[in-house]
């Protein structure tokens, strides 16, 4: 059976109580992976896939998600800034409904606006050299993205 693609909050209620999520940064010519730890409470970068084939980029996410013990993913879902959806926002719903063909774990999609953009300004602020922060750049926007989305989680806990 394929897995679920839902909104953050309501794939969470599908996931366990614990266990690792993988978040995704799909970019035309890579993808950023991160991690977050069991709890759920921080998300870390973990690598840069070079896109090839669908297929190829697939088998590499699901080998890292069996890596880490995850439970589910989250990708980001690059939507414009007046709330609109384009081409790149229908290619990460693809990517996510050709991964839920493959995989079991659920899969929710998460407002990614600017993350590219917040990770690069800090990436400046930190004095990484422009080859450092091309190197880089895509784990660490999986890593803010999947943080917003652990963040988004905590608050919905205590509400």
């Amino acid at each position: 059976m394929p897995a679920l693609v839902l909104p953050l909050i309501e794939c969470a209620k599908v996931w366990p109580a614990r266990g690792a999520l993988i978040g995704l940064d799909l970019g035309t010519k890579t993808i950023g992976v991160a991690a977050s730890d069991p709890d759920r409470r921080l998300a870390t970068a973990v690598t840069t896939i070079a896109r090839k084939t669908f297929s190829v980029d697939a088998k590499r996410v699901l080998a890292l998600a069996v890596e880490r013990k995850a439970v589910g993913f989250v990708l980001g879902l690059p939507i414009n800034m007046n709330g609109t959806e384009g081409p790149r926002a229908q290619s990460s719903r693809a990517f996510a409904r050709n991964l839920s063909r493959l995989t079991e774990l659920p899969i929710a999609l998460w407002d990614e606006r600017l993350s590219t953009a917040a990770v690069e300004r800090e990436l400046i602020a930190a004095d990484a050299s422009r080859a450092k922060r091309a190197a880089v750049i895509d784990a660490h926007a999986a890593a803010f993205i999947l943080q917003g989305a652990l963040d988004r989680l905590a608050r919905s806990e205590k509400d």
